[in-house]
């Protein structure tokens, strides 16, 4: 791949803006969801592993996570608990970034996605269509 195109393709997947994009879609959410407790509840539509979580916890969750990564005090995960294990596998350090910001690329956009979602549910329940 050309240096140009690596630029490009950097500039498009760039992480700060995935993550003002999620701060972003977190505050609209905030600043829509006047009564959170209108959430409880409600089932989230997706697969997860913990499906007895109602939209309510992932309001409060969605928050959490723009909070921690807006004060950057995210506490460190304990790498014993790790399910992936990256040392089995010697990767160069540029290879174990970019392994690590696609990671992160991925769960930033898939919080900012079901913030939308979380939105938008909130607005059906109260009758407000966009």
């Amino acid at each position: 791949m050309s240096e140009i195109m690596q630029s490009a393709e950097l500039n498009r997947n760039s992480l700060l803006p995935a993550l003002r994009s999620y701060s972003s879609a977190v505050r609209n959410m905030e600043q829509t969801v006047l009564l959170p407790s209108l959430l409880r509840d409600v089932p989230a539509e997706e697969d997860r592993e913990a499906p007895s979580q109602d939209l309510y916890g992932d309001y409060l969750m969605l928050k959490s996570v723009r909070n921690a990564v807006e004060s950057g005090l995210a506490q460190p995960e304990d790498k014993s608990k790790s399910k992936v294990r990256v040392s089995e596998v010697l990767l160069e350090p540029e290879s174990l970034l970019r392994f690590h910001l696609t990671g992160l690329f991925a769960v930033v956009s898939q919080l900012t996605r079901r913030s939308h979602r979380l939105t938008q549910k909130y607005l059906d329940i109260v009758g407000i269509s966009n």
